[in-house]
């Protein structure tokens, strides 16, 4: 028997060190060659990292939450015949949202497998039937698993019909359809239960920026009150009249554009700030943010070019990117980048908030509900739509007045939603 030795892959970009985010085997267990053994992530981006022999796992060099050099040693599998070691050159890239283990969701889209290297070593699994019986702990992600627990569904009772066995939110469905036992709910009692749970992956990520943005953003947020009945109507009869092919119209396109004319005016406020170098850079490119919530977290996606679509384009683009947030196939490029932001909790929006700025950007424009309201029009009360917008600046770049200015002509455009037809 030899002991093969796999190392820390290079995942890309001059990345020195990755997070360990998943582990799928423990020492001891049996591994087969294209078996997922763990998954490391840099950023947004995460890799899961494939057995390259078959045998059993003789330890793991390293706990989840860990930090990991590149070509640091990982894991050492007891192999029939001579051993070895391997540092993979490059591994297939995942765009990934996720969160702290068996906590919280996480979903992953793989990219196509590179060719193989001249070490043979294949760089994803091959997708292969396997039911897991009771006694083996369930290959899944963290977001089938927390599935799995909010439907009371025990996963050892599951088939898995990914790679190496691992279990697919298809597969779940397909157990859902045959019934699953009722829950009974838990009588008045005391709990002392007391959970803790490491904050890893996006999680650490989000928290991360969260305090680099609070810290070293001094906010001013200017809150404003906006009559959108006349552009609530407008976007009523677009919707009414839009082909087959169109998307349906929110309110988030009209602001979208709304804010292109209004940078063009400002362009300080189309800006971002390395506060180190000290250094504004403003960009005539408007690639807008838009703060989305996904089962796993708050992730960013970015229209780009904003700048050069129309209301249709932008409406159709922001749906195939928080689509493509919440599924975890957004590419990276589609997850950074952005100049400024918007964010919007829908209907759950509030009167007011106070958004947090997205580091390194000076603005971010935050959109609360739309509300029925009483307005005096000099002769009597009338009932009128209004939405208030919340929007946050960095004080160091953008004064006050500047920040009224962008808002106000903001208010302008979406009060006369004709002006953001209009061409300068």
């Amino acid at each position: 028997m030899g002991e093969f030795t796999i190392k820390m892959p290079d995942v890309g970009e001059g990345v020195a060190e990755a997070e360990l985010v998943e582990w799928h085997v423990k020492p001891g267990d049996p591994v087969r060659e294209d078996m997922v053994l763990a998954a490391v992530m840099t950023d947004k981006a995460t890799v899961e990292i494939p057995s390259p022999v078959t045998g059993t796992v003789l330890w793991l060099g390293a706990e989840i939450g860990d930090t990991v050099a590149v070509k640091a040693p990982l894991v050492r599998i007891e192999v029939a015949g001579e051993g070895g070691e391997l540092t993979a050159t490059a591994m297939p890239e995942t765009v990934t949202i996720e969160t702290v283990e068996e906590q919280a969701p996480v979903t992953k889209v793989e990219s196509p497998p590179p060719p193989e290297s001249k070490k043979a070593v294949k760089a994803a699994p091959v997708a292969r039937v396997e039911v897991q019986t009771p006694a083996e702990k369930p290959i899944a992600s963290p977001a089938v698993r927390l599935r799995a627990q909010e439907s009371g569904i025990d996963l050892r009772q599951v088939a898995g019909t990914g790679p190496a066995g691992r279990i697919t939110h298809d597969d779940l469905d397909q157990f859902l359809t045959r019934g699953t036992p009722s829950i009974m709910p838990a009588g008045l009692a005391k709990k002392t239960a007391v959970e803790e749970i490491k904050v890893t992956g996006l999680r650490r990520r989000i928290s991360e920026k969260m305090v680099l943005s609070t810290s070293r953003i001094p906010h001013i947020t200017y809150v404003e009150e906006i009559d959108v009945t006349d552009l609530e109507d407008l976007r009523a009869t677009m919707n009414g009249s839009r082909k087959p092919n169109q998307t349906k119209l929110t309110i988030l396109p009209f602001l979208m554009r709304a804010l292109v004319k209004t940078v063009a005016e400002q362009p300080g406020v189309n800006a971002t700030f390395d506060d180190d170098a000290g250094i504004i850079t403003r960009h005539g490119a408007v690639h807008i943010g838009i703060a989305t919530q996904t089962p796993a977290g708050l992730t960013v996606p970015v229209v780009r070019h904003a700048e050069a679509r129309g209301i249709w384009d932008c409406a159709a683009e922001l749906i195939r990117l928080a689509e493509a947030a919440r599924t975890g196939s957004a590419l990276r490029e589609e997850l950074s980048g952005s100049t400024i932001t918007i964010t919007s909790l829908g209907a759950m929006g509030g009167i007011a908030t106070t958004p947090i700025i997205n580091h390194p950007e000076v603005a971010i424009v935050g959109v609360n509900k739309i509300m029925t309201r009483p307005v005096w029009d000099g002769s009597q009360f009338i009932p009128r739509k209004i939405m208030n917008l919340s929007s946050s600046f960095d004080h160091r770049v953008v004064d006050g007045w500047d920040a009224a200015t962008f808002v106000q002509r903001i208010k302008t455009l979406l009060e006369t939603p004709a002006l953001i037809f209009i061409e300068s």
